[in-house]
């Protein structure tokens, strides 16, 4: 997924995903919180790929499954409204501090949406990095 597009959450906490994103995405999609920064937005087929990952790790890998515990808890399965409106429950808006302007971006194989303050300082500190770029991708071979 590529792009990015910016929205206002209505009064009742629901965005508009971008039709192009809903394609993509199609339905059912699933979001979750893996970080405090950002939500993860991935289509039926990437979260079947992630949850598989995630069942695979040992039950007695007790630090693992803490965090396995907050990704399954902190997920919801999301359709579209007529409008292509989704809800985003209060629960992940508080965990990344969405309350009225999100940034939608496409990230690969899913998609992220920030709280537009979020998204920004995100901007500012990589144009302050003094590593010259994508030197940290250097070890996947880019």
């Amino acid at each position: 997924m590529i792009g990015i597009h910016v929205h206002n959450l209505d009064e009742k906490g629901r965005l508009a995903i971008p039709s192009k994103l809903r394609m993509e995405l199609g339905e059912p999609f699933y979001i979750t919180c893996l970080t405090d920064e950002c939500l993860s937005v991935y289509s039926k087929e990437e979260w079947k790929i992630l949850s598989g990952k995630l069942a695979a790790i040992p039950q007695s890998d007790a630090k693992a499954q803490r965090k396995v515990r907050l990704i399954f808890s902190s997920a919801f399965k999301c359709e579209p409204d007529k409008q292509g409106r989704v809800l985003i429950p209060q629960l992940l808006r508080d965990k990344v501090g969405l309350v009225k302007e999100a940034v939608m971006i496409g990230a690969s194989n899913r998609a992220e949406i920030w709280a537009k303050e979020k998204w920004q300082g995100f901007l500012e500190e990589e144009e302050t990095e003094k590593d010259g770029g994508l030197s940290s991708l250097a070890p996947y071979g880019i």
